[in-house]
C-alpha cells in the first residue's frame, strides 16, 4: 500500500483526538525535535508522500526546514489554504484554528505554500463545504486554475462533514475554461464512516486521486470506555490484531487500502513507537470475509461527525 504521512499531530502538541498517548509538551524545541524525527525516520522507512496544511501550527515550517535535508525527487508535498492555526500552542486555548475561504487567504498562504516547490504536487482547499460557497466562488476557482498550469501541480480539496458526499459530487462539476478543476479528493474514510464508498466508483471512473485521512477515525477505533456501542467492533479489531500479530491500527489502514484501492491512506503518527506500528500494514493481507465484517461496523455520516465534534483538543 501507498502510506502517507499527515502532519496535523506533528505541527501542534493538540489535536482533535480521543487518545492519550501523543507527546505533550509545554517545551516546543522539544516537540520540534520530535517531529523532526518522525518525518526522518518516515522518509527513511519508504514514506515519500507528505501531507501538511498552514493550520498545523508548525507544521510547515517544519516540513519546509526537512526538505532542505534532503534532494530526492520521488518525495511529494500536498499542502492545503483556508485554515489558520490560531492557538499558539496554548492548551487552554477556546479556537484553535479559523477557516476562511477568500480569494485574499489564498494569496496569502499560497506565499508559504510556493516554497514547497518542485516537491509540492497537490494543493488543496481545506474543508471545502457548501456552507462557504468555496465551490462557486469564480475569483478563487479562477486563481486556482492559475497555479495548477502555470507551477503544473494538481489542484484538490478534503472534505469533512455529514455531507461529504455532496461535497465530492459537486466538486466534480467544477470546470475553469471548459476544464475539470480538481483532481485529488482528500476525504475521511475509516470503519465508522463509510461514506466515499458511494462515490468510489465515480471517481475512479473520472480518474481522480483518492487519500485518505482519518482512518483510525481520531482515536475511536481503540477500546474506549466512553463507547460501549462499539464494543462488538473492538472486539473484532483486537480478534484480528492478535491473528495478525500487528496493532488495530494497522488492521483500519489495510481496511482502508483494501476496500479503497490505489489510494494514499494517511497516516496521522505523533511519534515514532506509532509510526513502526502503522507500517506493520505491509505485511499482511485481510479476507474478503474480515473485510466484509468489518464494513458491518459502519455507522450513519450524522451520528459519526455528531460523535466527532463532540471530541476534545487534547
Amino acid at each position: 500500500m501507498q502510506l502517507g504521512l499527515g502532519t496535523a499531530a506533528l505541527g501542534r502538541p493538540q489535536y482533535i483526538n480521543v487518545r492519550q498517548d501523543a507527546i505533550n509538551t509545554s517545551d516546543l524545541e522539544l516537540f520540534k525535535k520530535n517531529s523532526f524525527s518522525v518525518i526522518e525516520e518516515a522518509y527513511k522507512l519508504g514514506v515519500r508522500y507528505f501531507d501538511t496544511a498552514p493550520g498545523y501550527g508548525l507544521a510547515e515550517q517544519l516540513l519546509l526546514d526537512w526538505l532542505k535535508t534532503k534532494n530526492d525527487q520521488t518525495i511529494q508535498v500536498a499542502t492545503k489554504w483556508g485554515y489558520t492555526y490560531t492557538a499558539n500552542f496554548d492548551a487552554n486555548a477556546k479556537v484553535h484554528e479559523v477557516k476562511e475561504h477568500s480569494l485574499e487567504k489564498l494569496k496569502e498562504q499560497w506565499q508559504v505554500s510556493k516554497q514547497f516547490l518542485p516537491y509540492l504536487k497537490v494543493y488543496q482547499i481545506h474543508s471545502a463545504t457548501l456552507e462557504t460557497g468555496v465551490l462557486e466562488n469564480k475569483a478563487v476557482l479562477n486563481y486556482l486554475a492559475f497555479l495548477k498550469k502555470e507551477y503544473q501541480i494538481k489542484i484538490g480539496i478534503t472534505t469533512t462533514g455529514a455531507n461529504q458526499v455532496e461535497v465530492i459530487k459537486k466538486a466534480l462539476t467544477v470546470e475553469v475554461e471548459n476544464e475539470l478543476l480538481f483532481d485529488v479528493f482528500q476525504v475521511t474514510y475509516n470503519l465508522l464512516d463509510q461514506s466515499l464508498k458511494e462515490v468510489f466508483g465515480l471517481l475512479k471512473n473520472e480518474n481522480k486521486s483518492i487519500v485518505i485521512k482519518e482512518a483510525l477515525a481520531n482515536g475511536r477505533v481503540f477500546r474506549n470506555k466512553n463507547y460501549p456501542n462499539y464494543n462488538a467492533m473492538y472486539t473484532v479489531l483486537e480478534r484480528l490484531a492478535n491473528g495478525y500479530q500487528v496493532g488495530v491500527d494497522a488492521i483500519c489502514l489495510q481496511y482502508a487500502t483494501q476496500t479503497i484501492p490505489r489510494s494514499i491512506v494517511l497516516s496521522g503518527v505523533s511519534n515514532i513507537e506509532q509510526l513502526h506500528e502503522n507500517l506493520k500494514v505491509n505485511g499482511f493481507v485481510l479476507s474478503h470475509l474480515e473485510l466484509e465484517e468489518l464494513s458491518s461496523f459502519k455507522i450513519d455520516p450524522t451520528q459519526y461527525w455528531g460523535e466527532r465534534k463532540a471530541l476534545q483538543w487534547n
